[in-house]
Formats: C-alpha cells, structure tokens, sequence
C-alpha cells in the first residue's frame, strides 16, 4: 500500500468537508493507495500529468486532486467544495501549484541520490 502524502493545505480543507463527504473522501483515496481507481473520478491533464479527480456527490459537490503515477506515494493535492458547473479558476491554480511543487521536491530528492 503506498503512503498518502498531503500537499498544502488539501489535509486542512479536507477537515471542512462534512462528516459523509469525509469519510466517503477518505474510503476513495484508501482504494487509490491500494491501486485501485475511485468509483468517480476524471482525469485532470489541464492540472499536471496523471492527476486525477476524485468526485464526491454527498451531501453536495467534493473534490479532490490527486496523483498516484509516482511509485512511493499518492500526492493529495487539493479539497475543496465545489458550487458550480465548472471547477473555479482559483482551484485549479491551486492544483497546478501544487503539483509544480511536488516536480520539483521529487526533482531535488532524486539530484541527491
């Protein structure tokens, strides 16, 4: 089972979710460290390469970013409610800043083996 790995502040905000929407968050990324894919879910390419989109129905609109391709862990970049059709501009950022972040630890980390 790979570790999962919280990126800014995607553990804080997952804490907001409503209890149904945190547990059924919490089962789908247990199945992702498993290596088996969520129930629902899109992939994400506008975000990074291999980040995927975990969508939570209940009791409103969740989502989570995430990236699993690397081989020690799953990456949980970004929660967040969503309220409309559309994912909002600033949540994506957030997903891209992130997951630039983590290509460049993951570059520095292999630079020193």
């Amino acid at each position: 089972m790979k570790r999962a790995v919280w990126l800014g502040s995607s553990r804080r905000h997952i804490k907001d979710f409503p209890a149904q929407a945190q547990d059924l968050a919490g089962y789908e990324l247990f199945k992702v460290q498993n290596g088996i894919m969520p129930n629902d879910w899109r992939p994400m390419p506008n975000i990074g390469s291999g980040v995927i989109e975990i969508r939570i129905h209940q009791p409103y609109e969740h989502r989570v970013f995430y990236v699993a391709k690397f081989p020690e862990a799953v990456y949980v970049l970004h929660c967040f409610f969503k309220k409309t059709n559309q994912t909002a501009s600033k949540d994506i950022r957030i997903g891209r800043r992130e997951y630039a972040e983590l290509e460049k630890r993951r570059q520095k980390t292999k630079d020193w083996q």
